[in-house]
């Protein structure tokens, strides 16, 4: 169990890493643009992230 979570963490930060280290510019600006979104489009984002993480897991289990 420790060990697939481990696995998971590992490839969140690989994945994570890819944008800032191919584009550190585009990844700069995209990060200002991101600090200037309100609270409330920053929670529908992350809701649907997690929708749709939930959705991948239900598919691969």
């Amino acid at each position: 169990m420790w060990q697939e979570l481990l696995i998971v963490l590992a490839l969140l930060l690989v994945i994570e890493g890819i944008f800032p280290f191919l584009a550190p510019g585009r990844f700069r600006a995209a990060l200002l643009e991101l600090a200037k979104a309100d609270d409330r489009l920053l929670r529908i984002t992350g809701l649907i992230s997690m929708l749709v993480g939930v959705g991948l897991l239900y598919l691969v289990k």
